[in-house]
């Protein structure tokens, strides 16, 4: 078991400015994306995406631009 905690241990007193800013990057997108996938997946905003689902193969948005 010590020689994976060495592998995961880390240094937290060494980390640069940079090291930081990923850091709080990766856990802020991954948080996003976490909240991204529970507002799709939830049945009570089944509907409203059932609504929205041919948007993209819809020609009538550029009939109205003429």
């Amino acid at each position: 078991m010590t020689k994976l905690a060495n592998y995961f241990h880390t240094d937290w007193a060494a980390m640069t400015s940079v090291d930081w800013l990923g850091l709080t990057l990766t856990v802020s997108v991954a948080i996003l994306m976490a909240g991204a996938y529970a507002y799709a997946f939830n049945p009570a905003n089944k509907e409203r995406f059932n609504d929205h689902r041919f948007i993209p193969l819809c020609d009538d948005r550029l009939d109205k631009e003429d």
